[in-house]
């Protein structure tokens, strides 16, 4: 399912059964906030009640809401993708990550960002 977005956050959505619950969490943020609920309408509400709980507290706290990112991650291809990929890096002559950042950015800019609700 694709996240919710409210305030430019993204929140995971997941469905129990089992417990007949909608969940999930706000994501790429310092902490873990979740919300629940037992219908989409309401899950949508309980995310974005959870936001501007999350913000509000930070603010009062003095704190980055927001997690951090390093600039690099593991990223799994098949061997034949990776040999094709430092082929093409060696004949335009960059190194494989310039390569990859390059496509990630290529892909980024073809999606863009969805619209902030």
């Amino acid at each position: 399912m694709k996240p919710l977005q409210y305030k430019g956050y993204l929140g995971s959505v997941k469905c129990s059964v089992d417990d007949d619950c909608l969940y999930g969490k706000i994501l790429y943020i310092n902490d873990l906030v979740n919300y629940e609920a037992t219908s989409p309408v309401e899950l949508k509400q309980t995310f974005e009640a959870a936001v501007d709980d999350y913000l509000q507290t930070c603010e009062q706290l003095g704190k980055e809401p927001e997690k951090s990112f390093k600039g690099s991650f593991n990223v799994r291809v098949s061997p034949e993708l990776h040999r094709e990929a430092a082929t093409q890096a060696a004949i335009y002559e960059e190194s494989l990550n310039e390569f990859v950042a390059q496509a990630v950015r290529e892909k980024v800019a073809r999606y863009g960002s969805e619209p902030s609700e």
